[in-house]
C-alpha cells in the first residue's frame, strides 16, 4: 500500500525496516513488452480455491487508514453488496487492509483488533458478513510491521500463531504485504506463511485465499503459482489515468502465468474514487476483465454515483473476467496508441478490447481471424457495453473516444445472420475550430456486415447555436458489405464561442435485411481553439488542448512537485533555474493547437533537480502524426538538453515524456523555457 499524503514513487529495498515504507507505485514500460513464456506448465496449490479471479472489495483505495475506515463501513459494504446485486453480479469478498489492528500484540503475542474502529472485535464482523452470504478478508506484511508509519505489527516470525488466529476469526482471504521484511529472502517469507494458512485450514476447515503482495520485485509469477492464488505484478496503483495505464503495460505481458487457481493482480480497482473520467474509468474495468484480474472495488461504495454501480455491476463485462477457462489476455496489435488485447473464452469465442490510449479519438481495427477465430462466413460480434449483437463478414473496428475501450465478444456463431449488420461511424480529423470560422468535416457510415444495411441516413448535431450543415448526401439506399456512406459537413462555432470543448454526436439509422430498425449513435468532441499568437510565446502562457500526466497534474512554471495543483517548486535542471516552462511526470502528453501557422518549438528538457539523483525519461516533439525530434533516455545526472523541432504545418503539437525504460519511478521531467514560434 502507499502513504495517502505522498505522491512520489518509492521502490521498495528489500531490507527495509522503516515502518513508513510504502507500496511502490505502478511501475512500467512506456510500449508493452513480448509475452513472457514460463519453461513449463506452472504448478498451482490445487485446493480449489480462486478458480476465477477474486472478486469483492478493499477498502484501501478509499480510505486508506481514515476514521471512516470501521466496523460500521465494513458492514454497509456488505449490506450493499446485498442490495445492490454486486453479490448476484458474482463480488462476494470484503477485505480490511491496513489499520486494523493496535501497535503492539498482546502478552501471549496476539494480534489485538483497535477497539476504537472495530468494538466488537474481528470475528463478529466475520460472522456479519457470513450471514450475508459474502466472505471477509484481512491484511498483514510478511515484515515485522506493516506498512503505515504507525508500525502495526507485522506476521514475520508470528506467521503460524496469527494464520490461526485469523481461521478462527472466520477470515476467507489473506492479504500479505512486504514491507520491513528484514531482508529475508522473499520465497521463504511467503512459502512459509502458505504453509501456516495451510495448517490453520486443516485444524479448523477454513479455507482461506492467499494473495501476495510483493509488488513484483522478486517475480513472483515465476514462482508462487504453488506458493498464494494471486500475486502482485507491480507496486500500488494509483486513482490517475497514467498510473493505471503504465501497471497495464506491465502487466499484459505476463499472460501466460495466469491461470484458475493462481492469477497475475495488477492491483485494486480505483472506478469511482474520482481521479478519472466515467470514460477513463470503463476502460481501466474492461482492461483488468480482459486481462483476468482480480476486480476488487476500491471505492467507498455508500458515497458512489449510479454511473460507478453502473460501470461494477455490468455482468457481461464481468463474464469475461470469470470465464472459466482462466485466459489472461494478449496484445494483438499495439501503436500510436491504438490497442487490440483479446483473450480466449471457453465456448471458443473471444472477447476483444478496442482501446484508444491517445488523447483524441481514434479508428481501431483488426479482424476476427488476427484475434484467433477460425475462418467463417460470418460472424456474431456483441457490444458488451451497448449490451447489442451485430454481425460482421470479419472485421472489428470502432472510433474509439480518447481514453475509451471498446469491448467486444465476437464468435463464430452460425447464427450470425440473425443479428443486423454492424456499421461502423467515424469522422476523418478531430474537429478543432476557430470560433466563426467554419470547418469542414466528413463522416463515414461503414457496413461491417456480412449482409447489407438497408435505408442507411446520417445526422451531425451540434451545441445550440451551432450551425450543422450537411454538404453531400446523407442518405443510402442500402451499403454492402465494406460500403460506405460519406457526408461532407460545414461546422461553425457562433462567434465569440469560448475556446473549449463541446458535444457533437453523429447518428446514423439504418434496417437489416429482415427490417430490423438500428440507430447507432458516436459521441464526438469539437474543440474550439484560439489561433497561436504570431511571434514566439512560452508554451505555458498558451491554452492546451489536452494535458496528462503520470502522476498528479501538468504544472505551468514550476516543477511537477508533489500531488496536488500548484504544489511545485522552481523549474531546475543541473542547478541552473528557470521561470518558465512545463512540470510533468512520466508518461506525459501535452498537445497544442498550432494551426498551420507555427514553424518551431524550442524547449531545454531533462530531470528535474527536486528528485536528487533518480529518473529517468525520454523527450518527444510530435508535429500532428509525426516525430519531430527526440533525445533518448536522460538522467538526472546529465545537465539541461537543448531540443528543437521543426513543425511547419502541422494542425497540432504534442509534447510527450516516456519513462526510460525501468518504470515511472520518480520520473520529475521539465520542458524548461518552452517556447512556440509562429
Amino acid at each position: 500500500m502507499r502513504h495517502p499524503h505522498t505522491r512520489t514513487i518509492r521502490r521498495r529495498a528489500a531490507g527495509a525496516l522503516a515502518a513508513g515504507l510504502l507500496c511502490a507505485a505502478g511501475l512500467a514500460a512506456p510500449a508493452v513488452a513480448a509475452p513472457v513464456r514460463p519453461p513449463a506448465a506452472a504448478p498451482s496449490l490445487a485446493d480449489g480455491l480462486a478458480l476465477t479471479p477474486p472478486m469483492g472489495f478493499n477498502n484501501w483505495n478509499s480510505t486508506h487508514c481514515g476514521a471512516d475506515f470501521d466496523e460500521a463501513m465494513v458492514k454497509g459494504i456488505a449490506d450493499l453488496f446485498v442490495d445492490k446485486g454486486l453479490k448476484d453480479a458474482g463480488y462476494r469478498y470484503v477485505n480490511l487492509d491496513d489499520c486494523w489492528a493496535l501497535p503492539d500484540r498482546d502478552a501471549n503475542g496476539k494480534l489485538v483488533p483497535d477497539p476504537a474502529r472495530f468494538p466488537n472485535g474481528i470475528k463478529a464482523v466475520a460472522d456479519y458478513v457470513h450471514s450475508k452470504g459474502l466472505k471477509l478478508g484481512i491484511y498483514t506484511s510478511a515484515g515485522i510491521k506493516t506498512c503505515n508509519s504507525a508500525g502495526f505489527p507485522g506476521a514475520l516470525g508470528h506467521e503460524y500463531s496469527d494464520a490461526r488466529q485469523f481461521a478462527d476469526w472466520g477470515v476467507d482471504y489473506l492479504k500479505y504485504d512486504n514491507c520491513n521484511n528484514l531482508g529475508v529472502d522473499a520465497k521463504l517469507r511467503y512459502r512459509t506463511m502458505r504453509d501456516a494458512l495451510k495448517a490453520a485450514s486443516q485444524a479448523t476447515g477454513r479455507p482461506i485465499v492467499y494473495s501476495i503482495c510483493e509488488w513484483g520485485e522478486n517475480k513472483p509469477w515465476e514462482w508462487a503459482s504453488d506458493v498464494g492464488h494471486l500475486w502482485r505484478t507491480t507496486g500500488d496503483i494509483s486513482d490517475s489515468w497514467g498510473s493505471m495505464v503504465s501497471i497495464l503495460k506491465q502487466n499484459l505481458p505476463l499472460a501466460p502465468y495466469a491461470g484458475p487457481g493462481h492469477w497475475n493482480d495488477p492491483d485494486m480497482l480505483e472506478v469511482g474514487n474520482g481521479g478519472m473520467t466515467d470514460t477513463e474509468y470503463r476502460s481501466h474495468f474492461s482492461l483488468w476483465s480482459v486481462m483476468a484480474a482480480p476486480l476488487l472495488i476500491g471505492t467507498d461504495l455508500r458515497k458512489a454515483s449510479p454511473a460507478t454501480f453502473d460501470i461494477l455491476d455490468n455482468k457481461e463485462v464481468i463474464a469475461v473476467d470469470q470465464d472459466p477457462l482462466g485466459r489472461q489476455g494478449t496484445v494483438v496489435s499495439s501503436g500510436a496508441g491504438r490497442w487490440v488485447v483479446a483473450k480466449e473464452m471457453k465456448d471458443g469465442s473471444r472477447a476483444v478490447a478496442l482501446f484508444n490510449e491517445s488523447g483524441s479519438a481514434q479508428r481501431i481495427a483488426t479482424t476476427a481471424t488476427a484475434v484467433g477465430l477460425p475462418d467463417a462466413p460470418g460472424y456474431t460480434l456483441r457490444d458488451l457495453w451497448q449490451h447489442r449483437g451485430y454481425n460482421t463478414a470479419g472485421t472489428i473496428a470502432a472510433t474509439v473516444p480518447a481514453h475509451g475501450t471498446v469491448l467486444l465478444r465476437v464468435s463464430a456463431d452460425p447464427d450470425w445472420a440473425t443479428h443486423p449488420p454492424a456499421v461502423e461511424l467515424g469522422l476523418d480529423t478531430s474537429p478543432l475550430l476557430e470560433a466563426g470560422t467554419p470547418a469542414a468535416l466528413t463522416s463515414a457510415v461503414t457496413d461491417l456486415g456480412r449482409t447489407a444495411a438497408r435505408r442507411v441516413s446520417v445526422s451531425l448535431t451540434g451545441p445550440a447555436g451551432w450551425s450543422v450543415r450537411p454538404t453531400s448526401a446523407t442518405t443510402a439506399a442500402a451499403l454492402p458489405t465494406g460500403g460506405s456512406l460519406r457526408t461532407g459537413w460545414k461546422v461553425t462555432a457562433p462567434t465569440g464561442t469560448p475556446a473549449g470543448s463541446y458535444g457533437l454526436s453523429l447518428k446514423a439509422s439504418y434496417r437489416s435485411p429482415a427490417g430490423e430498425s438500428v440507430v447507432s449513435t458516436l459521441p464526438l468532441t469539437a474543440t474550439v481553439v484560439l489561433a497561436p499568437p504570431t511571434g514566439t510565446s512560452y508554451l505555458s502562457d498558451l491554452p492546451w488542448l489536452s494535458a496528462t500526466s503520470g502522476w498528479g497534474p501538468v504544472e505551468r512554471d514550476t516543477s511537477n512537485g508533489e500531488s496536488d495543483a500548484g504544489d511545485g517548486h522552481p523549474i531546475s535542471l543541473g542547478g541552473v533555474v528557470y521561470p518558465k516552462g512545463l512540470g510533468v511526470h512520466a508518461e506525459s502528453e501535452v498537445s497544442f493547437y498550432t494551426g498551420k501557422a507555427c514553424e518551431k518549438v524550442t524547449a531545454d528538457v531533462g530531470v528535474d533537480d527536486e528528485k536528487g539523483a533518480k529518473g529517468t525519461v525520454a523527450f518527444e516533439i510530435w508535429a500532428d502524426g509525426t516525430k519531430a525530434a527526440s533525445t533518448g533516455v536522460l538522467t538526472n545526472a546529465q545537465p539541461a538538453q537543448p531540443l528543437t523541432a521543426d513543425v511547419t504545418g502541422a494542425q497540432v503539437v504534442r509534447l510527450v515524456v516516456t519513462d526510460g525504460g525501468d518504470g515511472i519511478d520518480s520520473d520529475h521531467a521539465d520542458w524548461a523555457d518552452a517556447r512556440l514560434s509562429c
